[in-house]
């Protein structure tokens, strides 16, 4: 971007002007001030060092690790007056999650269910001392009050990533869950899963591709139903929310924009033993729905079909994994009390 490039070469010719940050502070605010004093940092040494341990007439300094509920709750309640704020997080937004099945359809807009934390806490893009930093913490040093963290800077021709650290008087770990995959062969290659906005761009994308591709001349009548059979694995809420969406969508946009293949596409859910949770009432209200429910365990995912304990083969066009979530690895990796791997 053109201003951040242009702020980038007004530090550098303040940083060969002056040796010291003390000879401009009047004329800068803190946050340019810091900064300056981040951008000469990482220049010279390849390196960030971060945010250093709070003084005695400073606030003290709150860190919270993750922006979903937990996080962005107690974020919003913290009086900015008392301490500093600082969240360390890969996404820059909270996601409500059970309006986000609603998104894959086109029931809602993606930014409908995702509230910016700068919105949330206001403080971390307002005032000098509290920050938002876009970033995964990989270890705490407990001993030292420190976090250690490294930058998110996926994507095509971005900066290669790099690490820093974070002092904290307080430290609130609310980083989430992973999604469990149960050590199933194949569910991360060529699985969706239901966790984030990409996530239900994702299956919007992939949803849209197959039933564009699937009208197309040519195509076989077997390639076709493969193409149009979206299978949902898990029972739990997640899944149950995604299969009714799909079924609204097949019922009412299919078949009246997409005539030709109205008669090919359904949708499976495998109501695996993994969750038993609403189950009774999953079945009564998504077989009205036209959602073919399916009971058995998956043992192998592929490209095109899973394969069921009992060796049927179902082939699909589109997968979502909904089989419900468990610890991270980044807090199995901690040495702390812990409830259930918690």
């Amino acid at each position: 971007m053109p201003w951040f490039k242009n702020l980038i070469k007004i530090s550098k010719t303040i940083t060969n002007q002056s040796s010291s940050y003390k000879s401009i502070t009047p004329l800068a605010s803190p946050l340019l001030t810091q900064f300056l004093q981040f951008t000469k940092h990482y220049s010279t040494n390849h390196h960030v060092v971060g945010l250093e341990a709070t003084k005695s007439d400073q606030k003290p300094r709150i860190v919270v690790l993750g922006s979903g509920w937990a996080g962005c709750r107690l974020m919003k309640d913290i009086d900015t007056n008392i301490y500093d704020v600082v969240c360390v997080s890969p996404r820059n937004h909270m996601v409500f999650t059970p309006l986000l099945a609603s998104t894959c359809v086109g029931t809602l807009e993606f930014r409908s269910v995702a509230e910016p934390i700068g919105r949330i806490q206001p403080a971390v893009s307002t005032q000098p001392t509290s920050y938002f930093f876009l970033a995964n913490c990989n270890a705490i040093d407990f001993d030292n009050h420190m976090i250690q963290c490294q930058t998110v800077t996926e994507g095509v021709e971005t900066l290669e990533p790099w690490n820093f650290n974070v002092s904290y008087d307080k430290l609130v770990i609310a980083s989430g869950a992973h999604a469990l995959t149960f050590g199933i062969k194949g569910v991360n290659e060529h699985a969706t899963f239901l966790r984030e906005v990409h996530h239900a761009q994702e299956i919007r994308r992939k949803l849209l591709l197959n039933l564009m591709l699937s009208d197309v001349p040519g195509v076989s009548e077997e390639e076709k139903r493969r193409l149009l059979h979206c299978v949902v694995v898990g029972g739990g809420p997640t899944g149950v929310e995604f299969s009714g969406e799909l079924s609204d969508f097949i019922l009412k946009d299919v078949h009246q924009r997409y005539a030709h293949v109205k008669d090919y596409i359904h949708a499976n859910e495998i109501l695996s033993s993994f969750d038993d949770r609403l189950r009774v009432y999953a079945t009564k209200q998504l077989t009205k729905s036209g959602v073919r429910l399916v009971r058995g365990l998956v043992q192998d995912v592929q490209p095109e079909k899973i394969i069921l304990s009992d060796g049927t083969n179902v082939p699909y066009g589109l997968l979502v994994w909904s089989t419900g979530v468990g610890p991270s690895p980044f807090v199995n990796s901690l040495d702390i009390p812990k409830a259930k791997g918690r």
